[in-house]
């Protein structure tokens, strides 16, 4: 279906999810994939959206032109992780696979390999700090997640399940540090009430009371850090 009545092809993809809990129509970009998902809640048509969707395109093509695509990974360039940008350097005769030293990391091997071991590095470099950290928020908090979990998640940091599970996207190792923990903070407030009610922000602003700050980094900036090294 073309959202647009001239017939001019949209320069994004539209994807559709229909939810029962879901109160109203909603949109969401994906500058990695350039990528529009419309929400649908109960009742409401494709067609509806799509008359919905052409009202709102301006918006939509402001919200794709600030998402920042991700800088292809090579020699030279640099990645976060945590509280520093890592410069990236080709080292194509050592047999040392991919290691780090100070604000260097250096990758081995063959060029063609470089993006995917600079990704396997920092997920393994994830697999370890970041569960550490969710134990030491936890600790503070006084709360006992029953299963911490890392995913790859193209459009939202973390999570929090009934059964006590917390989620978080592997990629806030590229996050600065105060930022991350926000995003911990806020999952693990779940624990407690597993909704976005005022009883649920007064857990987080008890233990992140500087939540504004991050929230407005990780919506300036996640867009990229989402799409870093992706095809």
């Amino acid at each position: 279906m073309n959202p647009f009545r001239q017939g001019v092809e949209p320069p994004f993809k539209l994807r559709w999810r229909r939810s029962t809990r879901a109160r109203r129509l909603s949109l969401k970009v994906d500058g990695a994939r350039q990528e529009v998902l419309i929400t649908l809640p109960e009742g409401a048509t494709q067609q509806t959206a799509l008359v919905w969707l052409e009202k709102n395109k301006d918006w939509v093509h402001r919200a794709l032109a600030k998402q920042i695509p991700a800088t292809p990974l090579g020699d030279g360039s640099t990645i976060p992780f945590e509280d520093v940008e890592l410069t990236v350097r080709h080292a194509p005769d050592a047999r040392r696979g991919t290691w780090r030293e100070d604000k260097i990391l250096y990758v081995s091997g063959e060029v063609e390999f470089l993006p995917r071991r600079v990704m396997v590095f920092m997920h393994q470099e994830a697999q370890t700090r970041l569960p550490t950290a969710v134990r030491r928020w936890a600790a503070i908090m006084k709360l006992a997640p029953r299963q911490i979990a890392l995913r790859d998640v193209r459009s939202r940091w973390g999570s929090c399940s009934h059964q006590g599970r917390v989620m978080l996207n592997w990629r806030l190792l590229m996050v600065p540090i105060a930022m991350r923990d926000y995003v911990i903070v806020h999952e693990l407030a779940h624990l407690v009430h597993l909704n976005h009610s005022p009883a649920f922000w007064q857990v987080v602003d008890r233990y992140y009371p500087d939540r504004a700050e991050a929230e407005n980094w990780l919506k300036v900036h996640g867009s990229r850090i989402l799409s870093i090294g992706r095809p």
